[in-house]
């Protein structure tokens, strides 16, 4: 190319058309190994491994949650003014921080919807207030701080809420329904009686509850689908104290021809004469103490 101003030379372009366009339709990605701990493909790379980190956080929620299930009480009862409520425990720290009072009350909308929201605003605005590159989380100050706060205000409201249910249960010399439910029936079992059922106390208790006829028998026969497990009634009369209204030959006929247009069906052929016989022999044992 010139480099003066000479108005009688004249610069030529020669070009080549051996020189192949460069087809950028199918370019291969660079390879991320070149660069460890610095960068890598969001799919699959990066989007795997979250997912994984994920699997693993509910995987170890859900094996909690087994190990450690909600507490079975007694039936709701309206008119027990006694009882304390109490969530599961994975919702102990937002049932206490429902307590305090500005987010009950006159406030309640406030507690609901604005309190029990901040976590799902700070997950929404999580990228937008950490924008940086850094992966390390002691260089990345707004996203820890955003955990770390999490986990220490989730910890200490549900330590307060479990502190303050055994503080009131111990005030009113309470025990716990699940506690007590669990022993009663441990109680009656080691009786011979069966299992305890609450809102059934005034049943008569189950004689001879182990019997061969209640235990293989009737449960072949899935009488227990109609009469309930511990024969308690359910969609079927209870059968304990039966004994008090029936007498063997009476149970021995409503089992092998049914009775109530159907209701209970017959079991004539489905068991054995003796089967029936070992059945109402039983039966006619559960009588009221």
């Amino acid at each position: 190319m010139a480099h003066k101003h000479d108005p009688n030379e004249k610069v030529v372009f020669i070009g080549d058309s051996r020189i192949r366009k460069r087809d950028y339709s199918n370019v291969t990605p660079p390879d991320y190994t070149s660069y460890p701990g610095k960068s890598e493909a969001f799919i699959p790379n990066f989007l795997l491994k979250e997912w994984m980190v994920g699997v693993v956080v509910l995987v170890g929620f859900l094996t909690l949650v087994i190990a450690h299930p909600a507490p079975l009480g007694y039936p709701a009862d309206p008119l027990n003014s006694a009882f304390i409520p109490m969530p599961d425990w994975y919702f102990l720290f937002l049932y206490q921080l429902l307590k305090y009072p500005y987010a009950s009350g006159d406030y309640i909308v406030l507690g609901i919807l604005g309190l029990s929201g901040i976590p799902f605003i700070a997950l929404l605005l999580a990228p937008f207030l950490d924008t940086g590159k850094e992966r390390r989380f002691y260089r990345r100050p707004i996203a820890s701080s955003l955990m770390l706060v999490s986990l220490v205000a989730v910890s200490y409201l549900t330590w307060v809420s479990w502190d303050h249910y055994t503080h009131e249960l111990e005030a009113n010399g309470q025990t716990p329904e699940h506690i007590e439910r669990a022993i009663k029936a441990k109680e009656s079992v080691e009786s011979g009686k069966g299992r305890w059922i609450p809102g059934k106390e005034k049943i008569p208790a189950m004689v001879a509850a182990d019997d061969p006829a209640f235990t293989e028998v009737m449960t072949q026969a899935q009488c227990i689908a109609c009469h309930g497990a511990e024969l308690e009634g359910g969609g079927g009369p209870a059968l304990r104290g039966i004994g008090d209204v029936l007498s063997k030959e009476e149970l021995v006929d409503i089992i092998s021809n049914g009775a109530g247009n159907g209701a209970m069906p017959a079991f004539k052929g489905d068991l054995t004469d003796e089967q029936i016989d070992q059945v109402a022999t039983w039966l006619a044992q559960q009588k009221a103490e």
